[in-house]
Protein backbone atom coordinates (compact mmCIF):
# COMPACT_ATOMS: atom_id res chain seq x y z
CA UNK A 1 0.00 0.00 0.00
CA UNK A 2 1.33 3.17 -0.61
CA UNK A 3 1.69 5.97 2.22
CA UNK A 4 -1.75 7.73 0.95
CA UNK A 5 -3.54 4.62 1.48
CA UNK A 6 -1.93 3.72 4.50
CA UNK A 7 -2.71 7.22 6.15
CA UNK A 8 -6.34 7.07 4.58
CA UNK A 9 -6.84 3.48 6.34
CA UNK A 10 -5.20 4.39 9.86
CA UNK A 11 -6.97 4.71 12.97
CA UNK A 12 -6.79 7.85 15.53
CA UNK A 13 -3.82 6.24 17.56
CA UNK A 14 -1.58 5.37 14.11
CA UNK A 15 -2.48 8.66 12.48
CA UNK A 16 -1.68 10.84 15.89
CA UNK A 17 1.57 7.84 16.32
CA UNK A 18 3.19 8.45 12.88
CA UNK A 19 2.56 12.03 12.99
CA UNK A 20 4.24 12.65 15.90
CA UNK A 21 6.91 10.05 14.82
CA UNK A 22 7.32 12.51 11.53
CA UNK A 23 7.89 15.73 13.57
CA UNK A 24 10.56 14.09 16.01
CA UNK A 25 12.63 13.23 13.03
CA UNK A 26 12.11 16.57 11.52
CA UNK A 27 13.61 17.99 14.86
CA UNK A 28 17.44 18.98 14.76
CA UNK A 29 19.58 17.78 17.81
CA UNK A 30 18.85 19.51 20.91
CA UNK A 31 20.71 22.31 22.09
CA UNK A 32 22.91 21.64 25.25
CA UNK A 33 21.49 22.10 28.06
CA UNK A 34 17.46 22.63 26.81
CA UNK A 35 16.08 19.58 28.41
CA UNK A 36 14.19 16.62 27.05
CA UNK A 37 13.06 16.21 23.58
CA UNK A 38 10.19 18.59 22.99
CA UNK A 39 7.70 15.69 21.81
CA UNK A 40 8.78 12.62 24.45
CA UNK A 41 5.64 13.81 25.82
CA UNK A 42 3.06 13.42 23.12
CA UNK A 43 4.11 9.72 22.56
CA UNK A 44 2.47 8.81 25.96
CA UNK A 45 -1.09 10.57 24.33
CA UNK A 46 -0.77 8.63 21.19
CA UNK A 47 -2.11 5.77 23.07
CA UNK A 48 -4.22 7.81 25.87
CA UNK A 49 -6.63 10.30 23.84
CA UNK A 50 -7.03 12.22 26.79
CA UNK A 51 -3.78 13.00 27.99
CA UNK A 52 -3.60 14.49 23.88
CA UNK A 53 -4.64 18.27 24.42
CA UNK A 54 -2.68 18.50 27.45
CA UNK A 55 0.37 16.86 26.04
CA UNK A 56 0.18 18.70 22.99
CA UNK A 57 -0.06 22.16 24.82
CA UNK A 58 3.42 21.33 26.98
CA UNK A 59 5.01 20.21 23.72
CA UNK A 60 4.21 23.59 21.80
CA UNK A 61 5.56 25.46 24.80
CA UNK A 62 8.89 23.70 25.39
CA UNK A 63 9.27 24.13 21.13
CA UNK A 64 8.79 28.10 21.65
CA UNK A 65 11.68 28.39 23.89
CA UNK A 66 14.97 29.18 23.04
CA UNK A 67 17.19 26.11 21.93
CA UNK A 68 15.26 25.07 18.85
CA UNK A 69 16.29 27.38 16.10
CA UNK A 70 16.01 26.71 12.76
CA UNK A 71 13.63 26.05 9.44
CA UNK A 72 12.63 22.47 10.39
CA UNK A 73 12.02 23.09 14.01
CA UNK A 74 9.51 26.34 12.83
CA UNK A 75 7.79 24.25 10.91
CA UNK A 76 7.15 21.96 12.97
CA UNK A 77 5.67 24.62 15.60
CA UNK A 78 3.62 25.31 12.82
CA UNK A 79 1.97 22.34 12.81
CA UNK A 80 2.29 21.67 16.17
CA UNK A 81 -0.08 24.98 16.35
CA UNK A 82 -2.33 23.68 13.66
CA UNK A 83 -2.48 20.14 15.55
CA UNK A 84 -6.50 19.34 16.22
CA UNK A 85 -7.10 19.37 20.47
CA UNK A 86 -9.54 17.06 20.02
CA UNK A 87 -7.49 13.70 18.90
CA UNK A 88 -10.03 12.61 16.83
CA UNK A 89 -11.82 12.38 13.04
CA UNK A 90 -10.68 14.05 10.02
CA UNK A 91 -8.75 16.98 11.04
CA UNK A 92 -6.51 14.68 12.70
CA UNK A 93 -6.51 12.23 9.26
CA UNK A 94 -5.28 15.63 7.56
CA UNK A 95 -2.75 16.68 10.51
CA UNK A 96 -0.94 13.26 10.01
CA UNK A 97 -0.82 13.75 6.24
CA UNK A 98 0.87 17.05 6.15
CA UNK A 99 3.08 15.87 9.22
CA UNK A 100 4.11 12.93 6.90
CA UNK A 101 4.32 15.81 3.94
CA UNK A 102 6.73 18.12 6.38
CA UNK A 103 8.75 14.78 6.85
CA UNK A 104 9.01 14.07 3.16
CA UNK A 105 10.05 17.54 2.37
CA UNK A 106 12.99 18.05 5.00
CA UNK A 107 14.63 14.94 3.87
CA UNK A 108 14.35 15.45 0.14
CA UNK A 109 16.28 19.28 1.30
CA UNK A 110 18.92 17.24 3.06
CA UNK A 111 19.85 14.92 -0.13
CA UNK A 112 23.44 15.22 -1.65
CA UNK A 113 21.64 14.69 -4.72
CA UNK A 114 18.84 16.15 -6.55
CA UNK A 115 16.62 13.76 -7.68
CA UNK A 116 15.45 12.80 -11.60
CA UNK A 117 12.07 12.55 -11.04
CA UNK A 118 9.59 15.78 -11.01
CA UNK A 119 7.92 16.04 -7.91
CA UNK A 120 9.30 13.32 -5.86
CA UNK A 121 8.02 13.82 -2.85
CA UNK A 122 4.44 12.92 -4.14
CA UNK A 123 5.61 10.27 -6.11
CA UNK A 124 6.87 8.87 -2.89
CA UNK A 125 3.65 9.00 -0.96
CA UNK A 126 2.18 7.06 -4.13
CA UNK A 127 4.74 4.30 -3.47
CA UNK A 128 6.96 5.28 -6.53
CA UNK A 129 10.14 6.25 -4.89
CA UNK A 130 12.35 5.10 -7.95
CA UNK A 131 14.17 8.39 -8.98
CA UNK A 132 14.10 9.85 -5.20
CA UNK A 133 17.15 10.37 -3.14
CA UNK A 134 18.14 8.09 -1.07
CA UNK A 135 17.18 10.00 2.22
CA UNK A 136 13.76 10.80 0.47
CA UNK A 137 13.14 7.54 -0.36
CA UNK A 138 14.40 5.90 2.63
CA UNK A 139 12.12 8.42 4.87
CA UNK A 140 9.07 7.34 2.22
CA UNK A 141 9.81 3.84 3.38
CA UNK A 142 10.44 4.23 6.93
CA UNK A 143 6.83 6.06 7.38
CA UNK A 144 5.20 3.28 5.66
CA UNK A 145 6.93 0.57 7.89
CA UNK A 146 5.65 2.49 10.90
CA UNK A 147 2.01 3.24 9.36
CA UNK A 148 2.08 -1.06 8.98
CA UNK A 149 3.44 -1.84 12.23
CA UNK A 150 0.75 0.15 13.99
CA UNK A 151 -2.11 -1.50 11.67
CA UNK A 152 -0.61 -4.94 12.44
CA UNK A 153 -1.46 -4.51 16.14
CA UNK A 154 -4.07 -6.39 17.50
CA UNK A 155 -7.49 -4.61 18.09
CA UNK A 156 -7.40 -6.40 21.92
CA UNK A 157 -3.70 -5.03 22.45
CA UNK A 158 -2.80 -2.92 24.83
CA UNK A 159 -3.29 1.19 23.41
CA UNK A 160 0.47 1.30 24.05
CA UNK A 161 1.27 -1.61 21.92
CA UNK A 162 3.77 -1.35 19.28
CA UNK A 163 4.56 2.12 20.10
CA UNK A 164 8.35 1.22 21.87
CA UNK A 165 9.46 -0.25 18.50
CA UNK A 166 8.13 3.12 16.34
CA UNK A 167 9.90 5.21 18.63
CA UNK A 168 12.99 2.73 18.19
CA UNK A 169 12.39 3.31 14.00
CA UNK A 170 11.63 6.90 14.55
CA UNK A 171 14.74 7.49 16.69
CA UNK A 172 16.97 5.98 14.05
CA UNK A 173 15.65 7.57 11.25
CA UNK A 174 16.05 11.11 13.27
CA UNK A 175 19.74 9.92 13.57
CA UNK A 176 20.10 9.04 10.13
CA UNK A 177 18.77 12.47 8.96
CA UNK A 178 21.27 14.46 11.40
CA UNK A 179 24.03 12.69 10.10
CA UNK A 180 23.06 13.83 6.50
CA UNK A 181 22.19 17.15 7.95
CA UNK A 182 26.27 17.50 9.87
CA UNK A 183 27.46 15.98 6.50
CA UNK A 184 25.62 18.10 3.64
CA UNK A 185 26.86 21.37 6.31
CA UNK A 186 30.56 19.83 6.19
CA UNK A 187 30.68 20.40 2.30
CA UNK A 188 28.92 23.83 2.29
CA UNK A 189 31.75 24.76 5.05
Amino acid sequence: MSLLDLIAAADERGLAASAVACLERCLPQPAPGTGPEPLRPLWAACAEPRLWPARLAGARTVLDTPGHPGEPAARVRELLAAAPADRAGEPLRAWADACSVLALEVHLGHDMTAPAIPDPVARCRAGDPSGAGPLLAGEAARQTAILEMLAAVDEDAPAAAGLPRIRDVSTEGGRILRAAAARRGRVRS
